[in-house]
């Protein structure tokens, strides 16, 4: 701090004011959001057998701790969707450097992988289960298919952009196709790589989900369908944010791989 001006100093404090600010803030509206939700189902504003109320929620998630049920069914949950993310991702790789190596591959599979994506993938998790049946595999398949597609073409779309300089550089150091990729095209995508995997981690977990939905006899998806067919509302619920803090963490560890890789190349 010695080091630095007046001027560096005072915007430093302003950044961690302004972060004070944001945190602060986040907190008041979830807590605010909380307590009007608690009271307009205690006094019968809302139906808190449908809607639930944070305490039966706390006491929904605290029982099913005891009894060990929600530790199962988050296992099981994140290990489907960590199973497809790393598929997602090694897949996606290879397939956009496949497309870049080979201009006319991507001309004649560009249309497909377009229509491909823009496809509902919740349409194709009864397909896959009658292909499949109704296994794990199917699952991870189902989370795999709401984000592969379009990850291919961000993949794709980012080697192709990269600084056309650096790469005829390459070639005119003696270098060939295999030395511009790994030298210049793959390193210069890693942000991209990294974005994207911030993207998918989300999207195959809104995959395994759907794939929970319709087959599986265990996992959050599964808790979720259960519930809404019994009427035990409160289950539901406690389910559905089990599910957010659960995309928070996967998130969050995605966008630490991102800062520490960042970091590192500074």
């Amino acid at each position: 701090m010695n080091n630095l001006s007046a001027g560096q100093i005072q915007y430093l404090r302003q950044h961690k004011k302004h972060q004070r600010i944001v945190c602060i803030s986040r907190i008041l509206i979830l807590l605010s959001f909380l307590f009007i939700w608690e009271f307009t189902a205690n006094v019968g504003i809302i139906d808190s057998f449908i809607f639930s109320s944070p305490s039966k929620i706390a006491l929904c998630f605290w029982e099913m701790v005891k009894d060990g049920s929600i530790f199962l069914h988050m296992s099981i949950t994140l290990y489907e969707t960590l199973a497809s993310f790393f598929l997602v991702t090694f897949v996606s790789i290879l397939a956009a450097v496949a497309l870049w190596f080979s201009s006319k591959l991507s001309e004649i599979l560009d249309p497909y992988l377009v229509v491909l994506n823009s496809l509902p993938k919740s349409a194709l998790a009864p397909l896959l289960i009658v292909w499949l049946g109704a296994t794990k595999t199917t699952i991870i398949v189902a989370g795999m298919s709401v984000a592969i597609f379009g990850s291919i073409l961000n993949l794709y779309t980012s080697f192709t952009t990269v600084d056309p300089g650096k790469i005829k550089l390459v070639y005119t150091l003696g270098g060939n196709r295999f030395h511009a990729l790994s030298k210049v095209v793959l390193p210069s995508s890693i942000p991209a790589i990294i974005s994207n995997m911030k993207v998918n981690i989300g999207l195959c977990l809104v995959g395994v989900i759907i794939g929970e939905f319709l087959s599986a006899r265990a996992g959050l998806g599964y808790l979720i369908t259960y519930g809404s067919q019994t009427f035990a509302m409160t289950m539901v619920v406690t389910s559905i944010v089990v599910l957010c803090f659960l995309s928070i963490v996967l998130y969050q560890c995605i966008a630490a791989v991102e800062r520490r890789m960042m970091g590192s190349s500074k």
